[in-house]
């Protein structure tokens, strides 16, 4: 026992016992090492040499049968090399058979760029896992989009599946840049099948159909057996019906195939039948294919007046796993009452009351964002200037009804934007202009509900637009009576959102009947709805308070429909009315990151 007052030395940690003191002295056996590695050296007490061509480097046995089960079979059983006083190993270059025996009685190596592939083969080789899990630990810092793939081939040779799992992850979720390099052209057709299917695959479709056809055309004799099989792969719901226009529908190598042709024309059938024809909604595409993990979902709130009533141009993402909100580019101009929608993975805003440079008139601008890019770029322009109008988005196709034109006057007249072809066409009219209705579509109709006439009256109307028919019908209602609220379609049902009231209305188009919802807490107007996961996410807008003030509000609040509860789910940056608030769903990138 030490005296009192002192400690044990650096090394020692005893343990007293009834019948006396267990001493441990944890350097004894790294210094035991460093002293056989000083005999090594200067090659005393060696009993056998490990040959590489023309090197020899004296070791221990028993050293080498204690560090590897490699050695210890070489030693320990009936093999020659037991007896022989060299062993020749060959495939080890001999710089590298220093580093594994300084390893052996160091249990430290140096590994570097130069020497990590032949280190690493070498401890697969030698069996000294605990180095090979090093090489590879080092192999994955230096990962990248060009030479994962060779990596994955490394770790097969070398049955090393941290380095596997790792250099999949990268080709899968940097996958548009790993398309671009020398090694995916390389692929087997049952590698890129296992990729391409992937649905972790982190990029666009677009990008996904381009790798294939880059695959195919790499060796086109050999490989064009292979095309049905790869095009399967490629989940065509998903992709931007423009670039299936243009670029896949009319591709040869595509229609020179019987199987790939019948996949064409459903996706053309599913794609386009919005105008081709009225049996749409029955039309299901051969493959049942979820969109990709990577895709997610984003709210984003854009435009409107804030605090000060000022007129925005703020766009704002809500981080779910932070909570936060975080500032995206702002709008390109300052627009009141302006509408937004999203499309084929990119918001779209149309119109509005263009605020500034000493005059305000309407606007028939379009400007289009990519969350991918986060940037903002000017569309076709509308045929006609409008603000306070509302828009909606179908397949693949944007709707702009009704709002307030150039004289002032209020529009009964609808617009519709063509995606694919990127024009603007006139369509028909509503029976009733009305300003700030409720609008949402569902099953190849467009529902109006509501609004205000020109003297701000509420009118009771429901205004059903038949989409391939391009033609109208209105129904009176009682149960309407909703202005500058905002509709969603949520389940089967379409949703009214306040409007001058807490009330909510689910409104189900097959039966044709109300069914009332949960209150919101306040009586609600110029607030913006979006649904995310089957929820109901309400933000900011205007209330009307007990003694008939209005108040602008900040409230960010959830309606589930599963168990028709509302739930706050914290507070807006600032107080926001007259704003859009949309869900888009797309790939992240860096700065959508969770």
């Amino acid at each position: 026992m030490l005296p009192l007052g002192t400690s044990a030395p650096p090394g020692r940690m005893d343990e007293e016992l009834p019948d006396g003191l267990l001493f441990k002295d944890h350097d004894f056996s790294s210094e035991l090492l460093r002293q056989l590695n000083g005999f090594r050296q200067n090659r005393m007490l060696t009993d056998v040499s490990i040959c590489t061509g023309t090197q020899e480097v004296p070791c221990h046995r028993s050293v080498l049968a204690s560090s590897s089960p490699y050695f210890r079979a070489m030693f320990c059983s009936n093999f020659r090399e037991r007896r022989e006083a060299k062993v020749q190993l060959k495939g080890i270059e001999a710089g590298t058979l220093e580093q594994i025996v300084s390893y052996v009685y160091t249990g430290q190596v140096r590994i570097t760029a130069d020497n990590v592939l032949p280190l690493m083969e070498a401890a697969s080789m030698l069996q000294y896992p605990k180095l090979l899990e090093a090489c590879s630990s080092y192999l994955q810092s230096q990962l990248t989009p060009s030479n994962c793939l060779g990596m994955i081939r490394l770790s097969e040779i070398l049955s090393c599946e941290t380095l596997k799992k790792k250099a999949r992850e990268v080709a899968l979720t940097r996958f548009p840049e790993v398309a671009t390099s020398a090694d995916l052209k390389e692929l087997c057709a049952l590698e890129l099948r296992d990729y391409l299917g992937d649905d972790g695959l982190c990029g666009e479709e677009e990008k996904v159909f381009e790798a294939l056809m880059v695959w195919v055309k790499h060796d086109l004799q050999a490989r064009k057996r292979h095309v049905q099989e790869l095009f399967e792969q490629v989940r065509l719901q998903y992709i931007h019906p423009a670039f299936f226009h243009h670029f896949i529908a009319n591709e040869a190598l595509l229609q020179s195939s019987p199987s790939c042709r019948t996949i064409l024309e459903t996706a053309k059938r599913q794609m386009f039948a919005s105008y081709v024809t009225t049996s749409a909604p029955d039309l299901q595409p051969p493959w049942h294919v979820p969109p990709r993990t990577s895709y997610q979902d984003f709210l984003i709130l854009l435009g409107g007046r804030k605090d000060n009533q000022e007129t925005t141009r703020d766009v704002l993402l809500y981080n779910r796993q932070t909570n936060q909100w975080e500032n995206l580019a702002k709008l390109p101009t300052r627009l009141y009452k302006a509408s937004a929608v999203t499309l084929h993975r990119s918001i779209y805003v149309l119109g509005g009351m263009a605020v500034g440079a000493g005059k305000n008139v309407p606007s028939h601008n379009v400007y289009i964002y990519s969350l991918k890019l986060n940037q903002w770029r000017l569309g076709q322009p509308m045929l006609v200037a409008r603000y306070s109008h509302r828009s909606t988005a179908h397949k693949n196709f944007i709707f702009s009804i009704g709002g307030i034109g150039e004289g002032q006057e209020v529009m009964g007249s609808m617009e519709r934007y063509n995606s694919i072809f990127n024009i603007w066409e006139s369509m028909a009219s509503m029976p009733v202009g009305v300003l700030h209705p409720a609008v949402a579509v569902k099953d190849q109709r467009l529902y109006l509900f509501g609004g205000e006439d020109i003297m701000q009256n509420p009118v009771r109307l429901i205004q059903v637009y038949h989409i391939s028919r391009n033609t109208w019908f209105k129904m009176e209602t009682r149960m309407i009576k909703n202005v500058c609220a905002p509709a969603v379609v949520l389940g089967e049902r379409i949703v009214i959102v306040g409007g001058y009231t807490r009330r909510i209305l689910a409104y189900d188009p097959q039966s044709n009947k109300f069914v009332k919802c949960a209150d919101m807490k306040d009586r609600r107007m110029h607030h913006g709805a979006t649904v995310m996961e089957n929820k109901l996410y309400v933000t900011g807008g205007r209330r009307l308070t007990t003694d008939c003030n209005i108040e602008d509000l900040a409230s960010f609040d959830c309606y589930d429909p599963e168990t028709d509860t509302w739930t706050s789910q914290g507070q807006l940056p600032h107080k926001l009315f007259d704003h859009a608030c949309l869900t888009l769903q797309c790939i992240p990138h860096i700065h959508t990151s969770p």
